[in-house]
C-alpha cells in the first residue's frame, strides 16, 4: 500500500517542532543516563605529570596492568625516569614496561619502532642518523588506555591500546611505502643477556634480562603481527648478521618488513611474562585472541571507567575535575600485577611460584604509605588485601617484607620498613583475607633486623649521626613503624610483644632539641653541630629539620607537650609556612612545592598541613589546603609540583580534594581539610555510600563554618574511619571568613598518643669537644630533670653508678657512658661519647679550603688520630670540590720522618674520585719547598663501589720540620661519568707520620 502525504508550510512548521522537542527529550535522556553512568575517564589528562618533574608517562595502561605500553622520548637522567618528557622532540620507538613518577630510571622493555625508507640499527641519540622520529603534540593524543602519535619523519600514524598483559600497536604507514619496524632489545638499561627466535612469518618470541635500578630484571615476550613479515635483517652489536634459528646477546636487533602499504594498519600484539616464553603467549591468547584494536581500546576505557567510578566527584569546574580524576588514575596505574593467567609468578627467590591469589610488583613504600594504601583501604579493601597477601609471599621467599620492591627485586631504596603500617593500618580497619599472625611475624622480623641502623637504634634509642647517615630520619620513621607494630600486636592481643615496640615508638623524644623546638641530629652524645634547620645535609632524608621536626604522627599529644603546647605547635607551623624558602647545604632536586620551609613535592611534608587541626587550628588547615591544591596540581604537562612517586602525590590530592587526610594511617582517624567539590560520593565496596557536600563552596568561601554528620551537628575536625565505612553523609557548610570556634574544644581535635611504658629522654653532652688538647671539660644535661649516672671505666652505668652533678675533666683519651633515671619511667639506653687528646707535636694549616658540608672534626680533621668509615655521609672525611687539597704540616719532633701516608676515598655514584696522584713537599724554614716524592694512583676512575686507599711514602729519610701534601684532583668527572664535566671532588682523612 502507498500513502500520499500532503506536505504544506504548517506541516513542516510542526515537524519541526516536534524534532526539536524529541531531540531535547533525547538529551535529556542521554544526559540523566550520562549522570548515572558516568564516564570519569573523559577527565583523565595522562599528560598531566609529564612535564616539569613528575616522571609519568602518557601511554596506554589499564588499572594495575603488567604492561604500560607508552612512547620514549628520554633515554637517560632524572627527569627520563618514566621514559618521556614532554620538552622533548623526539620518540625513539614504544616501549613495554615503564615506572610511574620514581626519582630513579629503570624499566623501559621491548621497543618496537616503526620507519620507513633507509635502514638504521642506531636509535639517532647521538646526532647520527638513526631510527628515531619527530613528533609535536598537536598530533598527540591520550585517554587512559589509549595513544596516539603521528611520527612526523616517516608520516606513520601510531595508536596504542593494551590489555592487563599485552599491548597493542597499530601502524597505519603511507599507501606504497615498505612498511619496517626495528625491534631493539638492548634499548635503555644493561642488557645482561637476550634472544629472540622466529616462530612462523606472524610470529617471534623471546627474553631480555637487564640490570639497572632492578639487579636482576627478567622478561619474556611474544610478538605476533597482523601481516607475515616478508623480509628480516638481524644485527648483533651493531653489526648485521645472517639470520639463524635463534639470535643471542647483549646487542640484539631486528628489523622487520612487511610488504608495501596499502593504507590498512599493521597491527602488532605483544605479550610479556616473568616466567616463560609459553606463559606470555598463554597471556596473549586468554587476554587478546582477535586482532580488533577498537573493541581492546573500549575495553580499557571501560575498564578505566569502572574503577574511577568508585569516586563520583561533581563540579562545574572542568579543570578540577580533570585534575582529580588524573590524580585517581594515577593511583591506579601502580602496583603492577605480576603473575600470569595462570598463577604463575617470579618470586622474590627467583623461583617460579603459583599464586591464587593477584600477585603484584613496584612498591614505591616510603612513599605510598603516607596516603596511597589509606586511600585502598577505602576504595579497594579487596585489592588491599592482595597487596598484603603480596607482601607476605615476598617475606616467605625473600625473608623480609618489601622496602622498595619491583620485577622481584628488593632494591632497599628509601628508609624505614613501611610495608608495617601497610599491613597494621589495613588490620586495624578490619580488613580480612591475610593471616593476621604470618603478618604479625613478619612486621617484628622487619624490626629486628640490624642493617640501615637498626643495630645503633635498638643499642641506643636513637641512631647516632656517626654511625648511619639520615639518622635523624631514620630514627623518626623506624618510630612511627614501631608504634604501627604495637598498635597490632595490641589489637591481637600480644601484649608482651606491644611494649618493647611501645618504648621503641618513643625514639624521637632523644632528637628533639627543646632549645631550638627542632630534630636534631645527636653526634658523640650530643647534638651535631654547625646546625641549620634549613641545611640540607646527610642527617635527613631528601629533607631538612624544618621538613622532618613535624614527623610524630603517632604521638602528636607529646609532641605538642615537647612544642609547649597546642599554641606553641600552632607557633611553629605558622614558622615553618612563613621561613624564608631558600634552603641551604647540598642540592636536593626533590625539594620543590615551597612555602617557606614546607616541601610539598616530597613525601616528609605532606602531612604537615594537616597538623593545625591538632592544635585547634582548622581553618589555618583549611588555609593551606586551599593554596597547595590550587597551586600544586594543574591541568597542564607540569602539572605536579615534583615526582608523582607510585600514587602517592596524587592520593594526596585525592583525599585532600575530598576533604580529609590520614595523618597517621594506623590510628583510623582522617583530618578534616578542605572539600574541593561541591559534592563527592565514594562508592564503597560493601555497597554503600560515603558523601560528602560542600554548601556555599566558591574561590573565596575555602572556610568550613560548621557541618553535620547523617545530619547531626558534627564539631569534629577529623573522620573516623567507621565513620566512611558505615556510609552517610556529611556536609560542610562554607564561608569566607574562618570560623575560630569550629574543631575546636575537648574531644574535637585530632589525638595520637603513647600514654603506656613511657621513657627517660637520653642526657646529652652539652659541649661535643670530642678532641682536646691539655685537658676536656665535659658536662651532663637531661631534658626531662633525670637523674645521670656514669662510667668512665668502661663499665655499664646503672643507679649505683657515680652521679653526675658537676662538670668532669679529662686528661687522657676517656670513653665516657651515662644514662639517664626517672622516678616511674623506663631507663633511657646507654649513652657513650669518646673524648680524645689529639696527637702532639704536629701542627696543620691548610692551604685549601673544605666544602663546608664535608668539613669532618673541622680545621683538624686530617691529623686527628680519627680515619673516616667506609661511608663518606658519616662524616668523619673533608671534602674539597673540584680543587685540590694542599696542606702544610709543622713539626715539633727533631727526629727524621721515615714514613707518611695520607688516606683517600673513592665513590664515584657519588662523583668522589681518587687524586690523580699525591706529592709529598718539605721545607727547613717554611717558605722554600723542593719536592721529595710523587705516587700516582691505580684506582680506575670508573671502578664502582667504595674504595679506600693509602698513600704511603716509605723509606724517607726527611729531618726538614716543614712538610706539604698535594693531592692533585681530576678537577672534572671524566667524560663516561654521568656528571662528566662537572667537578669531582676529592675525600681526605688522616695524615700519619712515623719517625
Amino acid at each position: 500500500m502507498i500513502i500520499f502525504i500532503t506536505i504544506t508550510p504548517s506541516l513542516v512548521t510542526f515537524m519541526k517542532t516536534k524534532f526539536v522537542f524529541i531531540l531535547a527529550c533525547f538529551m535529556l535522556a542521554i544526559n540523566h543516563f550520562g549522570h548515572c553512568q558516568m564516564t570519569p575517564a573523559k577527565y583523565v589528562n595522562p599528560f598531566i605529570g609529564t612535564g616539569g618533574h613528575g616522571h609519568t608517562y602518557p601511554g596506554a595502561t589499564v588499572p594495575f596492568g603488567m604492561v604500560q605500553l607508552s612512547p620514549d622520548t628520554r633515554l637517560e637522567g632524572w627527569d627520563g625516569c618514566g621514559g618521556y618528557h614532554y620538552s622533548d622532540e623526539f620518540i625513539y620507538g614504544f616501549s613495554h614496561t615503564h615506572l610511574s613518577g620514581t626519582g630513579i630510571p629503570d624499566y623501559g622493555d621491548i621497543l618496537i619502532m616503526p620507519f620507513t625508507g633507509d635502514d638504521h640499527w642506531n636509535n639517532g641519540f647521538d646526532g647520527k642518523a638513526g631510527y628515531r622520529s619527530h613528533y609535536s603534540h598537536n598530533n598527540e593524543t591520550a585517554s587512559p588506555g589509549y595513544y596516539q602519535v603521528l611520527l612526523l619523519d616517516n608520516n606513520i600514524n601510531v595508536e596504542l591500546t593494551a590489555t592487563a598483559r599485552t599491548g597493542l600497536h597499530s601502524y597505519t604507514f603511507p599507501k606504497g611505502v615498505t612498511q619496517k619496524i626495528i625491534i631493539d632489545l638492548e634499548h635503555r638499561d644493561k642488557v645482561t643477556n637476550s634472544w629472540f627466535k622466529v616462530i612462523s612469518p606472524n610470529e617471534i618470541e623471546g627474553y631480555r634480562g637487564s640490570t639497572a635500578w632492578a639487579d636482576d630484571q627478567r622478561l619474556y615476550f611474544v610478538i605476533k603481527f597482523s601481516k607475515p613479515i616478508a623480509n628480516q635483517k638481524v644485527a648483533l652489536d651493531n653489526k648485521l648478521i645472517d639470520a639463524t634459528d635463534v639470535i643471542e646477546g647483549k646487542s640484539v636487533k631486528t628489523i622487520l618488513e612487511f610488504g608495501n602499504s596499502n593504507g590498512d594498519p599493521l597491527l602488532i600484539k605483544v605479550a610479556l611474562s616473568a616466567v616463560s616464553t609459553q606463559n606470555a603467549r598463554l597471556n596473549m591468547d586468554t587476554e587478546s585472541q582477535q586482532w580488533n584494536f577498537t573493541k581492546i581500546k573500549n575495553n580499557a576505557e571501560n575498564w578505566w571507567n569502572k574503577e574511577l567510578r568508585k569516586i563520583e566527584a561533581k563540579s562545574d569546574d572542568i579543570d578540577k575535575l580533570t585534575v582529580f580524576y588524573t590524580s585517581l588514575y594515577h593511583t591506579m596505574v601502580v602496583p603492577n600485577i605480576y603473575n600470569d593467567v595462570n598463577g604463575d609468578y617470579l618470586g622474590r627467590d627467583f623461583k617460579i611460584h603459583n599464586s591464587n591469589n593477584d600477585y603484584y610488583t613496584v612498591f614505591s613504600l616510603w612513599d605510598t604509605y603516607r596516603a596511597y594504601h589509606p586511600l585502598m583501604t577505602i576504595i579497594d579493601r579487596k585489592r588491599t588485601a592482595d597487596f598484603i597477601n603480596t607482601f607476605l609471599t615476598q617475606y616467605e621467599e625473600g625473608g623480609l617484607l618489601p622496602v622498595w620492591e619491583f620485577s622481584s627485586n628488593e632494591t632497599w631504596c628509601m628508609i624505614g620498613y613501611h610495608a608495617v603500617p601497610v599491613i597494621a593500618d589495613a588490620y586495624l580497619k578490619g580488613i580480612k583475607g591475610f593471616d593476621e599472625q604470618k603478618a604479625l611475624q613478619a612486621i617484628i622480623k622487619s624490626a629486628e633486623q640490624d642493617q640501615f641502623g637498626l643495630k645503633y637504634y635498638k643499642e641506643f634509642g636513637y641512631i647516632p649521626a656517626d654511625k648511619e647517615h639520615e639518622s635523624v630520619s631514620k630514627t623518626l620513621e623506624y618510630s612511627y613503624d614501631d608504634w604501627c607494630i604495637a598498635k597490632m600486636a595490641e589489637a591481637i592481643g600480644k601484649n608482651d610483644v606491644s611494649k618493647p615496640f611501645y618504648i621503641r615508638a618513643q625514639g624521637y623524644k632523644h632528637l628533639f632539641d627543646n632549645k631550638s623546638g627542632f630534630m636534631r641530629a645527636r653526634y658523640n652524645g650530643a647534638w651535631f653541630n654547625p646546625f641549620d634547620p634549613r641545611e640540607v645535609n646527610f642527617n635527613y632524608t631528601e629533607a631538612n629539620s624544618w621538613q622532618y621536626s613535624f614527623y610524630v604522627p603517632h604521638d602528636m599529644d607529646t609532641f605538642t607537650k615537647m612544642l609547649n603546647g597546642k599554641k606553641g605547635l600552632e607557633s611553629k607551623l605558622d614558622s615553618l609556612f612563613s621561613a624564608p624558602q631558600k634552603t641551604t647545604g647540598r642540592e636536593q632536586s626533590d625539594i620543590t612545592g615551597l612555602i617557606g620551609q614546607y616541601a610539598h613535592g616530597n613525601e616528609p611534608s605532606h602531612h604537615i598541613a594537616y597538623l593545625y587541626n591538632f592544635a585547634e587550628k582548622p581553618w589555618k588547615t583549611q588555609e593551606k589546603i586551599n593554596y597547595i591544591m590550587n597551586n600544586f596540581y594543574s591541568n597542564k604537562p607540569d602539572g605536579l609540583i615534583g615526582n608523582e612517586d607510585c600514587g602517592q602525590m596524587s592520593a594526596w590530592a585525592v583525599l585532600s580534594a575530598l576533604g580529609f587526610y590520614p595523618v597517621c594511617p594506623g590510628s583510623n582517624q582522617y583530618v578534616i581539610g578542605k572539600p574541593l567539590f561541591d559534592e563527592a560520593v565514594i562508592n564503597l565496596e560493601n555497597g554503600k555510600k560515603f558523601i560528602i557536600k560542600a554548601n556555599n563552596l566558591s574561590a573565596e568561601n575555602i572556610y568550613i563554618a560548621s557541618a553535620t554528620l547523617n545530619g547531626k551537628e558534627y564539631s569534629k575536625s577529623f573522620l573516623m574511619h567507621s565513620d566512611i565505612e558505615k556510609g552517610g553523609v556529611i556536609v560542610f557548610k562554607m564561608s569566607n571568613r574562618p570560623d575560630f570556634t569550629w574543631g575546636t574544644g575537648e574531644g574535637n581535635a585530632p589525638k595520637t598518643g603513647i600514654s603506656q611504658n613511657l621513657i627517660t629522654v637520653a642526657p646529652i653532652i652539652e659541649n661535643n669537644n670530642q678532641l682536646f688538647d691539655n685537658q676536656a671539660s665535659v658536662s651532663i644535661t637531661s631534658y626531662d630533670g633525670a637523674t645521670i649516672h656514669y662510667t668512665i671505666d668502661d663499665s655499664e652505668p646503672d643507679e649505683s653508678s657515680l652521679i653526675f652533678n658537676k662538670p668532669l675533666i679529662f686528661n687522657e683519651s676517656t670513653t665516657l657512658k651515662f644514662k639517664g633515671y626517672k622516678a616511674g619511667f623506663i631507663p633511657s639506653s646507654t649513652q657513650v661519647s669518646k673524648y680524645i687528646k689529639r696527637p702532639q707535636g704536629i701542627e696543620l694549616i691548610l692551604q685549601s679550603e673544605y666544602a663546608p658540608q664535608y668539613s669532618g672534626n673541622g680545621q683538624n680533621t686530617l691529623i686527628d688520630g680519627i680515619k673516616g668509615s667506609d661511608d663518606f655521609r658519616l662524616g668523619g672525611w673533608q671534602g674539597y670540590e673540584g680543587k685540590d687539597l694542599i696542606a702544610d704540616i709543622i713539626l715539633s719532633s727533631d727526629k727524621p720522618v721515615t714514613s707518611l701516608e695520607i688516606g683517600f676515598f673513592q665513590d664515584i655514584n657519588a662523583w668522589i674520585f681518587m687524586p690523580e696522584k699525591v706529592e709529598l713537599w718539605s721545607s727547613a724554614e717554611g717558605k722554600f719547598f723542593k719536592q721529595i716524592a710523587t705516587i700516582s694512583n691505580d684506582v680506575p676512575a670508573n671502578q664502582w663501589g667504595v674504595v679506600l686507599k693509602q698513600f704511603a711514602f716509605n723509606s724517607l729519610n726527611i729531618k726538614d720540620r716543614y712538610l706539604r701534601i698535594k693531592a692533585i684532583s681530576i678537577k672534572t668527572c671524566p667524560p663516561e661519568h654521568k656528571g662528566s664535566g662537572y667537578p669531582a671532588w676529592i675525600f681526605s682523612d688522616e695524615i700519619s707520620i712515623t719517625y
